[in-house]
């Protein structure tokens, strides 16, 4: 609340309330089969304030602001902004027990002259709001003569790859085919990425998981290498240069059970692919790319989500052997320079 009103010093109790709104149950309530030709409407015709918005603006409660005003020097698109927007409204958010207990901190701030509005017209607001139903609300003809609020709400995890979906969006009507990498430790967050590139795109994703080395290729000279554990030969011929001529895939995946190669996998050719692991940016295959993303993470959440995912036992050979690994591969080669853009943390940033 306090954040609402260092950015919009202009707001009424309805705006807050709005946000507030927004913080817990998102914006599904305007997803329809009308909604992304109402969005390129509003695109269309949204004015600009005095103070021009970021793209993004954090809410609490997991959810973000993008502000269409911004959307054009973003490179996002308003197809894939409404797709995140969709994707947000499917799932479930917020309770109205938790509403009620931003409305009781409302006027509690209220009262206490820690915000910059009038008590007695808060608790007059909330009153009647509370009599209402507590339905979504619109914001102030105030704010809106001040601000012209143009926005649609997604979910804030979608919100931290805003880089990575407006560089693709900028490159796609030009690459046939645009490949994207992307890089980072174990447990990063390189799976969830590439899946949700999935769901948003008709894309193909590719795993670096399925081209580790058979048995008879570890030989200590070949592990020696930096990223030298990933068969990059075979990722080279049954991936990388058939993308390249426009063609259909047939790759092998390797089955760790049995440490050998499964029978061909058959991939149509598709204009977006996605591939993701660790070793994908190896320089015998970055110069594929066109978009690569590095996804960083802190060696206390790593160890942490390890143990989680694959027990004690796992957690110690990955600890002592493939993390180290990884991490001298990143450092000789400086993989996350070498990306386009490096993402920290569960609420980094991109840049």
């Amino acid at each position: 609340m306090l954040d609402q009103c260092a950015r919009y010093p202009g707001l009424q109790a309805q705006d807050l309330v709005k946000a507030m709104y927004q913080s817990e149950f998102g914006c599904g309530h305007l997803v329809t089969q009308q909604g992304l030709a109402w969005l390129e409407e509003e695109l269309n015709a949204c004015q600009m304030p005095a103070n021009p918005p970021p793209l993004g603006e954090p809410l609490r409660g997991g959810f973000c602001r993008v502000h269409l005003q911004a959307l054009a020097d973003s490179g996002l698109s308003s197809r894939t902004l409404f797709r995140l927007f969709e994707l947000s409204a499917a799932q479930p958010a917020g309770s109205m027990e938790a509403f009620d207990r931003q409305l009781m901190q409302l006027e509690q701030l209220a009262s206490s002259g820690a915000l910059p509005l009038n008590a007695a017209d808060v608790q007059a607001f909330v009153a009647d709001y509370r009599k209402a139903g507590c339905p979504a609300t619109h914001h102030s003809e105030v704010f809106r003569s001040l601000y012209f609020p143009a926005y649609r709400v997604i979910r804030a995890e979608y919100a931290r790859f805003l880089n990575v979906f407006a560089a693709i969006d900028s490159k796609l009507p030009h690459r046939h085919p645009l490949l994207v990498a992307i890089e980072g430790g174990s447990t990063s967050g390189k799976t969830t990425l590439a899946a949700l590139l999935a769901q948003v795109y008709d894309a193909n994703v590719f795993h670096m998981d399925d081209f580790f080395l058979q048995a008879h290729q570890r030989t200590p000279g070949r592990l020696a290498q930096f990223g030298g554990n990933v068969d990059y030969e075979r990722f080279l011929q049954e991936v990388l240069e058939p993308l390249r001529a426009q063609q259909p895939v047939a790759f092998r995946r390797f089955d760790c059970t049995t440490m050998t190669l499964s029978a061909p996998v058959q991939v149509p050719f598709k204009q977006l692919n996605i591939i993701e692991g660790v070793y994908s940016m190896r320089p015998t295959l970055a110069c594929f790319y066109d978009v690569s993303v590095f996804l960083g993470i802190d060696p206390h959440t790593q160890a942490a989500r390890v143990l989680a995912r694959n027990g004690p036992a796992m957690q110690q050979r990955y600890l002592n052997e493939w993390i180290p690994m990884e991490n001298r591969y990143f450092d000789f080669y400086q993989i996350a320079s070498l990306c386009d853009i490096r993402i920290d943390g569960e609420n980094g940033q991109a840049s």
